[in-house]
């Protein structure tokens, strides 16, 4: 076997250790970044460690319409997987009101502000004002 075919082999092997040596507060630093630049509003973090297997983290933020609703979710989409190769599920899009955000360590949700006050997420989550954190 060639030098070029074992490196061509092993490349992918790599790569994708590479891809998936970030942790989640990575992870989070880089949706917060994206959300951020989308100008997401009101973003709370609530730290789900200890509490739940579905993710380390919650982000819950708003957009001031559904039109930017779908952008933030679709920005966020477009950041991670170009900045670091991780594919997302989108769910709500069609709506336009409420997006969930799963990247795994991570879940993001988009809400219009009326929609966000209405099933107050944030509140389901704290035990008390100190686990979430305002962003």
């Amino acid at each position: 076997m060639s030098v070029d075919a074992v490196n061509s082999a092993a490349e992918p092997a790599i790569l994708n250790k590479a891809l998936t040596s970030f942790t989640s507060e990575m992870l989070l630093s880089e949706i917060s970044h994206s959300l951020n630049d989308s100008k997401a509003e009101d973003l709370v973090r609530i730290d789900l460690r200890g509490r739940s297997t579905i993710g380390d983290y919650m982000l819950v933020v708003s957009g001031r319409s559904s039109r930017q609703v779908n952008a933030i979710a679709q920005n966020l989409a477009d950041h991670l997987k170009q900045r670091l190769k991780l594919t997302s599920r989108l769910e709500g899009k069609d709506s336009g009101d409420w997006i969930v955000v799963d990247t795994g360590d991570v879940i993001v949700h988009i809400f219009r502000p009326e929609v966000r006050e209405f099933y107050q997420l944030e509140k389901m989550w704290q035990s008390n004002i100190a686990d979430a954190s305002n962003v």
